[in-house]
C-alpha cells in the first residue's frame, strides 16, 4: 500500500499583471520600443522568457509615458542655464 504524495504547499496567489499576452505587451510599447522587443524575444533562451516578459510588461504598463506626455515641462524654466549665475553672465 502507497500514501499518496503530499499536495504542494499553499502559496498565496502572487498578482497578476494586467498584460497577459505577448500581443498585449507588444501593444503596450511605444512605436520605437516594439522592435527592440522583438529583436530581444527573438534572443531569450526560453528558460528566461517568463522574466524577459514580466521586464517588459511591466515596462509597457508602468504609466511613465502617459506622465512623461501629461506634464512634460512642469516645474522646469526656460531661457536660463544653472551655470549663467556662476559665470557673472559673461
Amino acid at each position: 500500500m502507497s500514501t499518496a504524495p503530499n499536495p504542494p504547499p499553499h502559496r498565496p496567489e502572487e498578482p497578476r499583471h494586467p498584460l497577459r499576452t505577448i500581443r498585449e505587451i507588444r501593444d503596450s510599447l511605444p512605436v520605437h520600443q516594439v522592435a527592440h522587443f522583438d529583436a530581444e524575444l527573438a534572443d531569450t533562451d526560453i528558460d528566461a522568457l517568463p522574466d524577459m516578459l514580466h521586464r517588459w510588461a511591466t515596462l509597457g504598463n508602468d504609466g511613465f509615458l502617459e506622465h512623461l506626455l501629461s506634464t512634460p515641462f512642469e516645474g522646469l524654466e526656460f531661457g536660463r542655464r544653472s551655470y549663467d549665475d556662476a559665470a557673472g553672465g559673461e
